[in-house]
């Protein structure tokens, strides 16, 4: 199922996230419990060797794993853990994938991807993500 939630800025499926907007990150769609965002590196998102920063990476698998997350928990969540993996060099149009792994009721476990347009794996993470807000356990 296709979902289109980038009518707002900032907004990426349902949640206004101004940091999102100003990094250009995309929401894509949701399919099967699988959020996907996409990414266009800009040279501003670049490291020194003119590849993308860490940083932007770990951004990009952040909202992936909390996406993936809030929509399963119907409601906010905040990243409690997130152990990230750089494989490859990233460069050009990245898409990300956030999936739920599991989830009780206090915390729940995400996995996500960053791909690069060929397909390549550019970088991995797992997190650990707490509901918060209206009806969370305390």
């Amino acid at each position: 199922m296709g979902v289109d939630q980038q009518s707002e800025p900032g907004t990426v499926f349902g949640a206004h996230i101004p940091f999102v907007d100003f990094c250009g990150i995309e929401a894509l769609d949701v399919a099967e419990g699988r959020t996907r965002l996409r990414l266009v590196l800009r040279p501003e998102h670049a490291n020194n060797l003119g590849i993308a920063h860490g940083g932007v990476l770990c951004t990009l698998l952040d909202v992936a794993l909390g996406t993936a997350a809030r929509l399963r928990a119907g409601r906010p969540v905040v990243t409690l853990d997130l152990q990230a993996r750089f494989l490859n060099p990233a460069r050009g149009e990245l898409v990300a994938e956030g999936r739920v792994t599991r989830a009780g009721r206090a915390v729940i476990f995400c996995e996500a991807e960053i791909r690069d347009a060929a397909g390549t794996l550019v970088a991995s993470a797992t997190g650990l993500l707490k509901p918060v807000g209206e009806g969370a356990p305390r």
